[in-house]
Parts: C-alpha cells; sequence; structure tokens
C-alpha cells in the first residue's frame, strides 16, 4: 500500500497539479469537487509513495465517521466534511479520482496503529500535531487550527468554562489530545473516556455526565446538528490539525504540504471549508504549513 521515497523530490506540487475547485454545492457538508490532476507515476520520483500510489491509482486515507463537519458518514454511506475534502485534494493531485479513495474509519486511539502498520496511507481527521505523535508519526499541515472548548447542555448555567470543571463528569475520547489536557491541567474533574466522540452525546443528554470537552469545530457540529446543546467559552488550547503519514517518508510529507500551500493560493483550500465546516463556522485564514 506504502512505499517508502528513496530519493528527493523532483517536482515540486505547483509545476504539476491544477487544484481549482470546480466549486460547491448547495447542500451543506455535501463538499467541493476538487479536480483531478493529469498526473502519471512517472511524473513523481522513482521509488516515492506519491509514484506508487499514482500508479495504483488509489489511496487508502483514515478519517473519522462520526465528525459533523469534518467527518461524517453520509445516507449513502460515504464520509463527507472538511478532513474529507482535504484528503480528495490531496487524492487529486495524485491524479486520483474520489472513486479511487478507500476510506477506513479511524478514531482516536488507532491514528498511530494504522499507519504504522500500512492500514492507511494518510489520515485526515482532526489529527492534532504534537510532538509526542512525532516519535510515531509525521506530519504534513497544519491545515486548521481548533482549539479545544466545552459543549454541555443549552439548559445548564453552571458550567460556563474550564474554570467550572472542577468535581464534574467531562466526557471525552481515550487517547486524544483534549483527554490528555483534561487529565494534566483539570485534576478535580472527572475524566470519563469514551471510543468516540458521538458515544458522549446521549450520557449527556441523560445527565450521566455534566459536559464532553473536544476542539470547539467538532463541539459546533454537534450543536448545529441538536439546540439541546451549547458550546460555552472560549478555546482554551491550540490544536493544529495535521496529515498523519508514515515517519521516515520526509518526501511524501514535503509533497503534501506543496499541495497544501497550492491550494491555499489557488482558493481550493476555501472552496472546500466554504462547502463543508463554513455552513456554521466563518471562513478562517488557512495556517502557515510547518515544514520541520
Amino acid at each position: 500500500m506504502r512505499t517508502r521515497t528513496a530519493g528527493p523530490i523532483a517536482l515540486a506540487a505547483a509545476a504539476v497539479l491544477t487544484l481549482a475547485a470546480c466549486g460547491g454545492s448547495d447542500d451543506a457538508d455535501s463538499g467541493s469537487t476538487p479536480e483531478v490532476s493529469d498526473v502519471e507515476a512517472a511524473d513523481f520520483p522513482e521509488g516515492s509513495t506519491m509514484a506508487a500510489l499514482a500508479e495504483a491509482g488509489s489511496i487508502t486515507v483514515g478519517t473519522k465517521f462520526d465528525q459533523p463537519l469534518f467527518g461524517l458518514v453520509g445516507p449513502d454511506g460515504t464520509p463527507e466534511g472538511f478532513d474529507v475534502e482535504i484528503a480528495k485534494i490531496i487524492a487529486g493531485a495524485l491524479g486520483i479520482p474520489e472513486d479511487g479513495i478507500e476510506w477506513k474509519e479511524t478514531v482516536s486511539a488507532n491514528r498511530e496503529s494504522f499507519i504504522e502498520s500500512g492500514q492507511v496511507d494518510i489520515v485526515v481527521a482532526t489529527y492534532t500535531i504534537n510532538d509526542e505523535r512525532k516519535q510515531v508519526v509525521s506530519f504534513a499541515g497544519p491545515y486548521y487550527e481548533a482549539g479545544q472548548s466545552i459543549l454541555t447542555l443549552a439548559s445548564n448555567e453552571d458550567i460556563q468554562g474550564p474554570d467550572d470543571l472542577a468535581g464534574k463528569k467531562v466526557c471525552t475520547v481515550s487517547g486524544s489530545t483534549p483527554e490528555a489536557n483534561l487529565l494534566e491541567n483539570y485534576p478535580d474533574t472527572e475524566v470519563v473516556p469514551f471510543g468516540a466522540y458521538s458515544d458522549c452525546l446521549e450520557p449527556l443528554r441523560g445527565g450521566q455526565v455534566d459536559a464532553m470537552s473536544t476542539d470547539n469545530v467538532i463541539l459546533a457540529g454537534f450543536a448545529a446538528d441538536d439546540p439541546t446543546f451549547e458550546v460555552r467559552g472560549e478555546p482554551f488550547t491550540q490544536e493544529p490539525y495535521g496529515i498523519g503519514l508514515a515517519l521516515d517518508d520526509t518526501d511524501f510529507r514535503m509533497w503534501i504540504n506543496d499541495v497544501l500551500e497550492q491550494a491555499y493560493e489557488d482558493g481550493t483550500w476555501t472552496e472546500a471549508w466554504e462547502a463543508t465546516a463554513g455552513s456554521v463556522l466563518p471562513t478562517p485564514e488557512p495556517p502557515a504549513v510547518d515544514r520541520y
């Protein structure tokens, strides 16, 4: 599925990509249509991951299936959202159309293991870049910067921000950055971990937990779908979302960074945002790529 890059990148993404979007749909979360570049395996360095994927005409992408606005399985069984659009942009730059993408459900706890085992080629799944994870996988990007926030019942006036979480039961996802932050910085909070953020919704409705905490954009999606919930306070962390890939595949990482920067410049990134998360959230400036 994945071939490690043997040599330096010979072609900049801008020289081989035409990533202008064809325009967004009128339906929220339906996505944009990034153009599929007319490239072949021979256009990439021999032995590179890019050449292998272009030759195969397919790519396996890990993403979340339960995150409104970013990665949510639609009625036809296909995920949709901003993360999905970012993956489609990368695939298109490899000459791979949407029907050449295999979507694999990826939750917070298995993102690193899926990359390490080769079950996926890349992970685009509200995946915060941090130094600990960089010891195991590589990251291209960031392509978006979120921040941890709080979701509670709209009727609950007791919780307005993180300082109100002491003594409260707060649901989050096991193995996630928000869980680690709560455990380290809010020790008086009772953290209740689940496998997926959507698993927190019924306990929150039923009063088994007092709040849910993760990135503001994820919580905004849940609140937009159900007015029973409300996002409280300003974000209290910085969560740069990156594209996860194999640890030593530096050339693939740099190439994806080229693709992202091209998408920033030609408006494809903005088209993708406005066709998905932009139905609820304002359009931000894309973050600067970190070429570490």
